[in-house]
C-alpha cells in the first residue's frame, strides 16, 4: 500500500548517514527519493563495511527504496539537468558544509528562483549560522561539544560514546521533521523555505532535562551509569544469568513495597533513606549494593514472571541477538528481510511509525549509481534515447 508521503519527490543529494538517515524516513513514509551522485563512484558509504560481495550492508540498511541518478553537478550541462529536476520536485536534501552548493551554484537561492514552492533541507554539523558553521564535524564531535559524552559512562570513568551515531541519526531525524513542517506550511502558503538543522542543535535538544537541571541547580550532571538521575530503582541490575532493567512508576501506590517484598527485602520498606524515590536516589550507593545482591539470586525470566505479575515496569537486557528474536519485536515487524540483487536477503530495521490506512515501509533494496538515471530523466525532463546516449558518452550522466 502507499505511503502517507506518495506524490512527494526529493532529490537527495546527501552522503554517509546522517542526511541519508533523514531521507530514509521520508522514503519509508512513501516519498519517492532520488539519490543523485557523482559518477562513477557515488556515495562513499558505498565503500563502508561490512561488506557482502563487495557491496556495502552498511549503505543498504540506510539507502533502501531509493533510486539513483548518477549525474555529474560540476559539469554545466550536469547543473543544468539538476536545475532542470529541481522545477519537478518538491524536495531537495543535502548535508556538505554551508557553502558547498552555493559555490556549485546550485544553492538554496539559487534553486528558490526555479522553483519557488521547493523546501530546501540542509543538514550539517553547526548549522548555516554562527561562528563555528564552516568547521567539518562527525558524530562523535558534535556528541562531545554537545554534552552527550559528558553524562554517559559509569561514575570516575572516562568519557563514553554511546553505542550508535547518536549525532548523525538525531540529525537526520529532525531533518525529516523539518521537511515534513516545511511541506505541511506549503499547503497554506504556496511557498517553499530553506530548512537548516544542524547536528550539534540537535544534541541539545534531545538532552532531555540535563540542562535544565544544571541551571536550576548549578549542579554539573555526569555519568551515572544506567540509572536515572531523578528516579530510584531505575536502572539495570546483575541477575543469575544476566541483566533485568528495572523502573519503578511515579506515583503508584505501594510499588516500592511491592518490590522489597518480592525480592525478600521487607526491612527496606520501612527504611528512612528509602521512604520516596528521592530519598533512594539521594542515598543510592547504599542502596544499589542490597538490591544487586538480592536480584542475582534468580535469573532473568525468574524475576520478570514476578515483576510482571504485580504491573512493574521491567524487562531483559538483551543484546542485538536477543532484540532480533524478541516476540515483540517480531510481531510488529520491525525487522524485514530485504532482497538485495549482489548482497542477498538481509533483514533491515523497518520504520518504526505504523500508520492504519497508508502504512509505508520499505519498498525494496539500495540502488547501484545510475541505476535509474534513464529513467527519472525520461519521466520527469522527456529526455530521449539519442539526447541520453551523448550525455553518457560526455560523462555527464551514469
Amino acid at each position: 500500500m502507499p505511503g502517507p508521503l506518495e506524490g512527494i519527490t526529493i532529490l537527495d543529494l546527501t552522503w554517509v548517514l546522517s542526511g541519508p538517515y533523514g531521507s530514509m524516513v521520508l522514503s519509508d513514509l512513501g516519498a519517492e527519493v532520488i539519490k543523485v551522485e557523482r559518477p562513477p563512484y557515488g556515495d562513499i558509504a558505498r565503500t563502508t563495511g561490512p561488506l557482502v560481495n563487495e557491496e556495502s550492508c552498511y549503505f543498504f540498511s540506510i539507502n533502501r527504496g531509493k533510486k539513483s541518478v548518477g549525474i555529474d553537478l560540476q559539469s554545466e550541462e550536469g547543473k543544468e539537468l539538476f536545475l532542470r529536476l529541481v522545477e519537478q520536485v518538491d524536495v531537495v536534501t543535502e548535508n556538505f558544509t554551508p557553502g558547498t552548493m552555493d559555490g556549485l551554484g546550485l544553492g538554496h537561492e539559487a534553486l528558490r528562483k526555479r522553483n519557488p514552492r521547493l523546501v530546501y533541507a540542509a543538514t550539517s554539523g553547526f548549522g548555516q549560522t554562527g561562528p563555528d558553521r564552516m568547521r567539518p564535524a562527525l558524530d562523535v564531535v558534535v556528541q562531545g561539544m554537545g554534552g552527550v559524552m559528558s553524562i554517559t559512562g559509569h561514575p570516575g570513568g572516562e568519557p563514553a560514546r554511546p553505542g550508535l551515531s547518536l549525532g548523525d541519526i538525531a540529525g537526520g531525524l529532525f531533518t525529516a521533521i523539518g521537511v515534513l513542517a516545511a511541506l505541511r506550511e506549503r499547503d497554506v502558503s504556496g511557498e517553499g523555505q530553506l530548512v537548516d538543522v544542524s547536528m550539534l542543535d540537535c544534541q541539545v535538544a534531545i538532552l532531555e532535562n540535563a540542562f535544565i537541571r544544571y541551571f536550576a541547580t548549578g549542579q554539573v550532571p555526569g555519568p551515572i551509569g544506567t540509572r536515572h538521575p531523578l528516579a530510584t530503582p531505575f536502572q539495570a541490575f546483575p541477575t543469575k544469568d544476566g541483566y533485568i532493567v528495572l523502573a519503578l512508576s511515579w506515583g503508584v501506590d505501594n510499588q516500592w513495597e511491592l518490590f522489597c517484598a518480592l525480592i525478600g527485602e521487607t526491612e527496606l520498606i520501612n527504611d528512612p533513606r528509602f521512604e520516596t524515590s528521592g530519598l533512594r536516589t539521594e542515598n543510592h550507593a547504599e542502596l544499589e549494593p542490597i538490591l544487586n545482591a538480592a536480584l542475582r539470586k534468580r535469573t532473568t525470566a525468574a524475576w520478570l514472571q514476578e515483576f510482571d505479575a504485580i504491573g512493574m515496569p521491567c524487562g531483559p537486557l538483551n543484546t542485538i541477538p536477543q532484540a532480533a528474536e524478541h516476540p515483540q519485536i517480531q510481531a510488529r515487524e520491525m525487522l524485514v528481510d530485504v532482497t538485495h540483487p549482489v548482497i542477498g536477503t538481509l533483514p533491515l530495521a523497518n520504520t518504526p511509525v505504523k500508520l492504519s490506512r497508508t502504512p509505508g515501509g520499505i519498498t525494496g533494496p539500495s540502488p547501484a549509481v545510475g541505476q535509474h538515471t534513464d529513467d527519472v530523466l525520461t519521466s520527469l525532463l522527456g529526455v530521449g534515447n539519442e539526447e541520453l546516449a551523448r550525455l553518457r558518452d560526455a560523462g555527464v550522466i551514469q
